[in-house]
């Protein structure tokens, strides 16, 4: 039996980070629309979206629950393709075609 990479681990190590991270936000809307996404996508991200992933949720619950709901304009540092995938997913869009 192989032993796994190091740089796999590492990613690895950062999915679970990410899903833990995006249902213990505090604000239930926002662990609903982050958790969700987290759970169906986060094996699929690519290392620049775990990156846009991980400063997403460094951002606040409510700033992040009123850009995915259009109450408020997506800062440029955040209107990324992965905040696109995630409103996406929600809408009912397939996220691999967004």
């Amino acid at each position: 039996m192989s032993v796994p990479q190091t740089a796999d681990v590492t990613v690895d190590a950062r999915r679970r980070r990410i899903k833990f991270r995006s249902w213990h936000r505090g604000m239930l809307e926002t662990d609903l629309l982050l958790g969700r996404f987290a759970d169906a996508e986060v094996e699929r991200l690519s290392e620049k979206e775990l990156d846009d992933f991980e400063a997403l949720l460094e951002a606040l619950d409510r700033d992040v629950f009123s850009w995915a709901t259009g109450e408020a304009p997506t800062p440029e540092a955040y209107d990324t393709p992965l905040f696109h995938r995630i409103v996406a997913f929600h809408a009912g869009f397939d996220p691999a075609n967004v």
